[in-house]
């Protein structure tokens, strides 16, 4: 209640506190009115909403993501027996598809032989049509390296052993199985292991996909990223090539890779074709009816949710908005982009520091296997290790989410993953002739993403494109599950596996199911 006998009391003196007070509060009002008008002024119109400016520190992103104290770690943190001398049968799997959905099924093998307590015979790698190449496990990755680093885990041979039995030798016969899509480990219990114990061998074919991908047993999980991360290492002629691709990059400072996915394929698994000459459209519809389910696609609809790739100008509209100048260097893995120079050309205009594997390195080796599988290992190791990565569409893309996942192991590396749902109506909006406010309002949406750092996984993000926290530690940890392993985690496997192999060591001979893999 207010108290007016108190101002009457003081007389002038509360006339004027009270003169005062009033052109105080008309004071605020103005002030808080004109910081409106301001606020109002550097609102983007078309849809974008209404926020305060924003900026992206570029010298920043040189550099990795900030950890938050976690570092990878795919060593057991529990009880992990070697596997025992005695398998119940040989693994075999044919491994289809690209160089990245065929390292995501190598993983996938080596933990389903865990499972059964099989034998692994090293995965074939399918010589598709697309790929051309049959160049096999052996042509790409360091098989000794592979098969030491698990040898805390699985036993791996290189074939089927012949068996000599009664002085005969008989070559045992796989038994072939298509295992359903995203399997659980049920499955394996059951199906493939009555077949392996019934035949010695089973042979699953194809192999993609064809182990569920969550599954609740984070040592598990763990295997999964030393085989990813660890395990499968590109021969040394790879290496070699992608190092000095990498240092010939880096002689003038940092540089970025992106995955520039604007290709005949991805364009027409996304229905995106109203931007192309009807010839080439032609082109892309026909592509689509002869490799994807028929589906109703509806361009503007694909368009306004983000579902098409994002176009090398719009590429390089997001850098330019978020600061990167034009003389940024960007090396780009990218098979044949579809729609020719048309679509290159105002990308290359606002960075013309464009490089791929060839023009650093013009070597007959890679000159000759551009597109096959050398290609696609010295592009995936130029992208994990160069400054940035940018994926531009990392939908169904083995290549950019395996480098996703390889890249936040690899220490939490800057990665800028565009946000094309959030930025299809700027664009859009920008194509209609609303420019004001445009690289604002790019900025605004990029804010509000991941750049590389830890992060939930939220479905439908992979296991193999984000494996936190399982396959990380925390150094100084709350939280007991999160804490990092003994220092000496290898010298105890280590210490077990000889263990297991001394006290089996009168039972081997030659014509038994399991081969040491000490003796590698």
């Amino acid at each position: 209640m207010r108290r007016y006998g108190h101002h009457r009391l003081h007389g002038k003196q509360g006339g004027l506190k009270g003169m005062v007070g009033k052109l105080s509060i008309a004071v605020v009002v103005l002030l808080i009115c004109t910081l409106c008008l301001l606020y109002s002024a550097t609102t983007i119109g078309g849809g974008h909403g209404s926020y305060s400016p924003s900026k992206i520190n570029v010298e920043e992103l040189w550099g990795s993501a900030k950890s938050g104290g976690w570092r990878p770690s795919s060593a057991p943190r529990s009880v992990w027996p070697p596997p025992p001398q005695e398998s119940n049968g040989y693994l075999r799997v044919r491994c289809n598809g690209g160089l990245n959905q065929q390292r995501t099924a190598i993983c996938n093998a080596v933990l389903a032989a865990r499972i059964m307590n099989a034998t692994l015979v090293l995965p074939e790698l399918d010589a598709n049509s697309f790929w051309h190449d049959d160049s096999g496990f052996q042509g790409i990755y360091d098989v000794e390296h592979f098969i030491q680093t698990l040898r805390y885990d699985v036993q791996i041979v290189e074939s089927i052993p012949e068996i000599h039995k009664n002085g005969k030798t008989k070559k045992i016969k796989a038994y072939q199985l298509r295992p359903p899509r995203d399997a659980p480990i049920s499955w394996y219990l059951t199906e493939a292991m009555e077949q392996m114990k019934k035949h010695g061998a089973i042979y699953l074919t194809p192999f993609s996909h064809r182990l569920a991908e969550e599954i609740d047993n984070p040592e598990y999980q763990r295997l999964r990223c030393r085989v990813n991360y660890h395990a499968l290492r590109f021969k040394p002629n790879i290496m070699k090539l992608s190092e000095s691709i990498v240092d010939k990059l880096r002689a003038e400072g940092h540089f970025m890779s992106i995955h520039l996915r604007f290709e005949m394929d991805m364009l027409a698994f996304a229905g995106c074709f109203d931007i192309f000459k009807p010839e080439q459209q032609r082109i892309l519809k026909k592509y689509r009816e002869e490799n994807f389910k028929e589906k109703k696609l509806v361009y503007k609809e694909r368009r306004a949710i983000g579902k098409c790739p994002l176009t090398p100008e719009e590429v390089g509209l997001i850098l330019r908005a978020m600061g990167f100048d034009n003389s940024t260097k960007i090396y780009l893995a990218a098979g044949e982009l579809f729609g020719g120079e048309k679509f290159m050309k105002p990308f290359r205009a606002l960075f013309p520091h464009l490089e791929n594997h060839s023009s650093v390195d013009p070597s007959e080796e890679l000159v000759t296997n551009t597109r096959g599988l050398l290609g696609s290992a010295v592009d995936y190791m130029v992208c994990l290790l160069s400054d940035i990565f940018m994926p531009t569409y990392d939908g169904p893309s083995n290549f950019a989410n395996n480098l996703l996942g390889h890249r936040l192991y690899y220490g939490f590396r800057t990665t800028i993953r565009p946000d094309r749902k959030g930025l299809a109506p700027i664009f859009i909006d920008r194509e209609n002739g609303q420019t004001a406010g445009f690289e604002e309002a790019v900025r605004h949406v990029m804010l509000k993403t991941n750049f590389g750092g830890p992060h939930k996984r939220v479905p439908p993000e992979s296991f193999y494109t984000n494996s936190w926290p399982e396959c990380f530690c925390q150094i100084s940890a709350q939280n007991p599950t999160d804490e990092c392993p003994p220092d000496n985690v290898l010298d105890i496997l280590n210490s077990r596996l000889e263990s297991e192999a001394r006290s089996n060591s009168q039972s081997l001979t030659q014509g038994n199911f399991s081969t040491s893999i000490l003796k590698r």
